[in-house]
């Protein structure tokens, strides 16, 4: 057992010596920071430094320098700070040490340097209590007699406030709850307002990358407006004569009232006349012009006469030569599908029989047509 504890002893003695030369080495490796303060109240040497309530270092000295307050301070040097960060002085409570904070917290990029030097404009304190008392004591003096009521101005605002809203509690009250209605549904809708105002910026936006089209729209507007400027007299002119001739228009109508309902209601039925006769209309359409022609070539001016030739002979050649090709010609002016046609062609295909056939034998023309003309000839 001693020659156990002979061994564990050196053992021992080993690691502490071990343990307090890595804190020596290591444990003191700190980095340090200087910055000026108007103030330092309550910030003491040994006081802490921070960084989110957590502490990284300590003050090594508090030193005047003039109007600033220059504070000496050494921080771990494991612990990142940002490059553009901040000092601030903390007030945990009213009464009691404060500590400085690093702000902001460390989320990437280049860190601060070893001994940096921050300047009044990276560094903040506290409103301090007596500050406040100052403040409301030089209020209090403003607003005395010696102040802004000196000629009893701030009394009779008072007064007269006090006049204004007599009486008118209960309507001051509901103001104040349609108020509290209106943030409510501001509040509520607010979905829809931020989405208006997102429409409305990409509207702004539209016109921004459109600012040519913008301009020249304008200046085109400008040149109709400078148009209608100089045009003004005759613009009056012609809205006067046309308010005339629109007040003329309706006195007619209502001098007129039975007369033009009447040729309406006419005017009605011959229109309702003209949709069901649309079909014969439009078959006078496509033939009236090319019968008004052969009549206005038939008319013989100087004898004051109709001149037609009838043409019989090539007619009645034609009818004994190809009598069906002649039905044809006659039977599709009435029936344009040819229907007629190909009903006439079978009939005269057909052999004459009766009155038709002569001595000459059945080649001859048979001048019943078929069948179609009764008696022979």
């Amino acid at each position: 057992m001693s020659m156990l504890k002979r061994a564990v002893v050196p053992l021992v003695i080993l690691v502490l010596v071990v343990a307090a030369a890595v804190t020596m080495l290591h444990g003191g490796d700190t980095r340090t920071l200087v910055a000026h303060f108007p103030r330092t109240v309550s910030i003491y040497e040994g006081s802490d430094v921070r960084v989110l309530g957590v502490p990284i270092g300590q003050v090594d000295s508090v030193t005047p320098d003039g109007t600033d307050v220059v504070v000496k301070m050494s921080y771990d040097a494991n612990v990142k700070v940002p490059a553009d960060a901040k000092a601030v002085i903390v007030a945990p409570s009213v009464v009691g040490d404060r500590f400085i904070q690093l702000t902001p917290a460390y989320q990437g990029g280049d860190t601060l340097a070893d001994g940096a030097d921050l300047g009044t404009d990276r560094t903040a304190v506290p409103l301090e209590l007596d500050q406040i008392y100052s403040s409301i004591d030089d209020l209090t003096v403003a607003l005395g007699p010696t102040g802004a009521n000196r000629k009893g101005a701030l009394t009779d605002l008072l007064e007269v406030t006090a006049k204004n809203f007599g009486g008118e509690g209960a309507k001051f009250h509901q103001t104040i709850e349609d108020f509290s209605r209106l943030s409510q549904t501001l509040d509520d809708n607010k979905e829809q307002l931020f989405g208006s105002a997102r429409q409305l910026e990409g509207f702004i936006g539209t016109l921004a990358r459109n600012d040519g089209v913008v301009r020249r729209f304008n200046q085109s507007l400008g040149n109709v407006s400078s148009e209608l400027a100089g045009e003004r007299q005759e613009l009056a002119s012609s809205l006067h004569n046309l308010a005339i001739a629109l007040g003329q228009v309706s006195s007619f109508v209502q001098e007129n009232r039975d007369v033009l309902g009447r040729n309406i209601k006419g005017l009605d039925q011959v229109s309702q006349v003209l949709v069901k006769r649309r079909d014969e209309l439009d078959k006078i359409l496509d033939t009236a012009p090319l019968a008004l022609n052969n009549l206005a070539l038939t008319y013989n001016p100087q004898a004051g006469t109709l001149d037609t030739s009838a043409n019989l002979g090539e007619i009645l050649h034609q009818v004994q030569s190809d009598p069906s090709t002649f039905l044809c010609g006659v039977l599709l002016q009435a029936d344009k599908t040819g229907a007629l046609c190909d009903l006439a062609q079978q009939t005269l295909k057909r052999p004459a029989t009766g009155a038709g056939r002569t001595a000459a034998g059945p080649h001859l023309f048979d001048r019943s047509l078929g069948g179609l003309v009764g008696g022979a000839r």
